[in-house]
């Protein structure tokens, strides 16, 4: 089924929502809204908007079902190093250095590293270089055997930790880039391990550990995003940040950035 129907029909299914729900969700009638995803009926504008806010359509999708329906899109996107984005990348820059001494990167929608500040190299300490030639995907960074892998004491835990986080966010953003990416990174060595995937008792988290020297870092990661975008490079932009997840972390953090 082709068409903005097709595609509002598609992503309703992604989402798991009936007819009813999203209709009533809406404010629109299910009669309609069935006529809409069948070609019967030709939406508005506005309906396109506010099923595609209901439905937590991706900016950039959105720009696509207001072309399927025969509207101009309404969402810029412009390069990051575009002058009219100069704010952004100076607000995230203030981000990342703020959050020193603690490791945090600034990565697109497909996990390309865009940005990182002064803490980073603790993490990249003896990567391969071929990892490290631009554009940089963090997740495969990680995961590679020539990257983080061979010093991620818990590597069985982070993996699926990180390979449950792509597979929803390629379900969710049905990006065909980052199943391919998810593919990759299944194939790659270090599923099994004695760590469990599962949470222990008084676990609250999953941490990322590891090995620093002769000792271990403890990091826990938090992701922070624009609340109210309205540019597509904008709203894909996230910030990862590694907090220490005890003080012999923090120590070592302390001491690497002197």
């Amino acid at each position: 089924m082709g068409g903005v129907g097709g595609l509002l029909r598609e992503w309703r299914g992604r989402r798991g929502f009936s007819q009813l729900f999203l209709a009533h969700a809406a404010e629109i009638s299910p009669r309609h809204l069935s006529f809409v995803e069948t070609g019967r009926a030709a939406p508005s504008r506005e309906m396109v908007l506010r099923l595609a806010e209901h439905l937590d359509v991706p900016l950039r999708d959105r720009n696509q079902l207001l072309l399927a329906a025969g509207y101009a899109p309404v969402y810029p996107q412009a390069a990051l190093d575009a002058p009219e984005l100069r704010r952004v990348r100076e607000a995230v820059r203030l981000v990342l250095r703020a959050h020193e001494p603690w490791p945090a990167v600034a990565v697109d929608r497909r996990w390309r590293l865009v940005d990182g500040n002064a803490a980073v190299p603790v993490l990249t300490a003896g990567v391969a270089p071929h990892l490290l030639r631009p554009p940089v995907n963090a997740l495969r960074l990680t995961l590679h055997p020539d990257g983080l892998a061979p010093r991620v004491r818990n590597l069985g835990q982070w993996r699926a930790h990180l390979l449950v986080r792509l597979r929803r966010q390629a379900a969710l953003t049905a990006d065909p880039e980052l199943a391919a990416l998810h593919e990759e990174l299944r194939g790659y060595p270090g599923g099994a391990g004695p760590e469990p995937a599962e949470p222990g008792p008084g676990d609250v988290v999953v941490p990322l550990r590891l090995r620093h020297g002769d000792g271990e870092l403890r990091l826990l990661s938090t992701v922070s995003t624009f609340g109210t975008p309205l540019d597509v490079t904008v709203s894909e932009l996230s910030i990862e940040t590694f907090l220490p997840g005890d003080e012999a972390t923090a120590d070592a953090l302390r001491a690497a950035a002197r």
